[in-house]
């Protein structure tokens, strides 16, 4: 994916990677921990600077359910962004 701050030509390559989901530890976090609790790592490179976030769920694999969806996120810096498939194409139909 290709990435460029809104009002500038200069495109640069977008990276998203998402972490192995783990375990969350009690008091780790800010809120109650029930056993099976997982985090997860979404990290975008490519930016102004590095967008690193934490998600979690019930379970390991809705941990990484909720970090793979991630056209919630890029529609979210689409409003500062435009954001392009490799050939040049823009990623939203709808120019968000």
């Amino acid at each position: 994916m290709l990435v460029t701050k809104k009002g500038d030509d200069k495109r640069s390559e977008l990276s998203i990677q998402i972490g192995c989901p783990y375990k969350v530890e009690p008091g780790s976090v800010n809120f109650d921990v029930d056993e099976g609790v997982s985090g997860c790592t979404i990290e975008i490179t490519g930016l102004e600077n590095v967008f690193r976030e934490e998600v979690y769920g019930a379970d390991q694999l809705q941990a990484i359910q909720l970090a793979t969806n991630v056209d919630p996120l890029l529609r979210w810096l689409g409003k500062q962004y435009d954001l392009f498939f490799p050939s040049g194409e823009p990623y939203f139909e709808d120019g968000e």
